[in-house]
């Protein structure tokens, strides 16, 4: 059964900013209503911090209301000011072209399962052909300099030496008028977005009043960060993309494993669609059992899940097992190499596995995993040596082309967390 939508936004944390409250919730009242939240394409795929935008979609569709999702192909040429300290770098025509295609593919199959019809438009579409003199006219004429000027993303550009461009500056106007357009066009009264958005939302707001009599309608969710203030979804290697080809699933799934108790709380209030009630009995077994990371485990499943689907979170799981001792069976080099990206290796000469093969002391003293070979025989002697997480308790043991895990590498272990990748780069020839 549809849920009444603000006091679900409410009980998760997700209001930072709202229009009035009163006005809002008898607008949304009545099932059917439409909410729009933006996408600028400035990538050929959504990350992190876009799941908060596409949560507050699904819900607004659990709750029996239509979800708008707004790629901004025109908007996507400028650039949003709001929470930069410096100018976006401009697109070419190509590249927009190529991400708004990206994105609108990950938007439909993020939103399609959520139970109410999506729509999902390009303001591009409405822009192109309109000439500068119009637009001026017909929406610069509606927006006092004055209010552009108190916004906040505005404020704070103008007081750093780079400054803002009359092009970003322009961001504001166009998207107040998407607002407009899709209240005249989808009947649309209701904009979401991150907390940074407020200034532009307030903007559609008043220049659907000027120009419409509209009563337009705003919500931002605070932006996702973690405890230290820090923005979520950032790792030391970049963005935590939701394309499987930029961010594996692996790597995704470990981004929400490694979350620390407080982050992953938050989290799972607000980018999962598990009821309260779960997320309080799961904040009770992490308060209880800390190590067990129940919390960090359900966040990540059901992210995993949502994203790459059910075949995506099973590798993932299948690819974590591994780091405990997991057998090493159906997983690919491309995989076994995302897996163990930051554990040492050494490229061996794929001659070396031909004939008797090349010694396992060798290769453990090779890749640093023993000090020398003498050390790794006693490393063997004594069961801590492991090809692929299997044991090899035999010191005169050689590895040949049998023992490679994928085509042309192969994992080692000394004891039970010291791992290493030996590669056999020519085996492919």
């Amino acid at each position: 059964m549809p849920h009444d939508l603000i006091d679900d936004f409410t009980a998760r944390g997700l209001i930072h900013q709202s229009t009035d409250a009163a006005a809002l919730q008898t607008w949304l009242s009545t099932p059917g209503r439409r909410v729009y939240a933006g996408f600028d394409p400035t990538a050929d795929s959504l990350h992190v911090g876009h799941l908060v935008a596409i949560m507050l979609l699904r819900r607004v569709a659990a709750a029996g209301h239509e979800p708008i999702a707004l790629i901004g192909g025109a908007t996507g040429m400028i650039g949003d000011p709001s929470g930069r300290s410096e100018e976006r770098n401009l697109l070419s025509a190509e590249t927009l072209t190529a991400n708004i295609a990206a994105v609108d593919a990950q938007i439909h199959r993020l939103l399609e399962s959520a139970g109410q019809p999506v729509h999902v438009v390009n303001n591009a579409d409405w822009m192109q052909g309109v000439g500068y003199l119009e637009f001026l006219r017909d929406v610069g004429k509606h927006v006092p300099l004055s209010q552009m000027l108190a916004k906040d993303s505005v404020k704070s550009r103008l007081d750093r030496d780079g400054g803002l461009s009359y092009t970003e500056f322009s961001y504001m106007l166009l998207q107040a008028w998407d607002f407009v357009h899709l209240a005249d066009s989808h009947d649309c009264r209701v904009q979401i977005g991150g907390s940074d958005q407020w200034g532009n939302i307030t903007a559609g707001i008043e220049l659907g009043r000027r120009l419409r009599s509209l009563d337009l309608h705003g919500i931002t969710c605070p932006l996702l960060t973690k405890a230290d203030g820090t923005k979520m979804g950032k790792t030391a290697s970049g963005a935590i993309w939701l394309d499987p080809a930029r961010t594996s699933p692996y790597r995704f799934y470990q981004y929400w494993i490694n979350l620390d108790d407080d982050d992953a709380g938050r989290c799972v209030l607000r980018l999962t669609e598990l009821p309260s009630k779960d997320c309080r009995e799961l904040a009770e077994e992490q308060a209880a059992n800390p190590g067990g990371r129940a919390t960090q485990r359900r966040l990540a499943e059901e992210l995993t899940r949502l994203v790459h689907g059910p075949d995506g979170l099973q590798a993932a799981q299948q690819a974590t097992a591994v780091l405990f001792g997991a057998t090493l069976e159906s997983l690919d080099d491309a995989m076994l190499a995302d897996i163990f990206a930051d554990v040492p290796s050494h490229d061996f000469s794929a001659q070396q596995l031909d004939g008797e093969g090349l010694p396992l002391t060798e290769a453990l003293n090779a890749t640093s995993l023993s000090p020398s070979r003498s050390a790794a025989r006693r490393t063997i002697e004594q069961g801590g040596a492991y090809i692929n997480n299997a044991r090899i308790t035999d010191s005169n043991y050689r590895i040949t082309r049998s023992d490679l895990a994928g085509r042309q590498l192969l994992v080692l272990r000394s004891g039970k967390k010291s791992y290493a990748v030996a590669r056999f780069p020519e085996t492919l020839s």
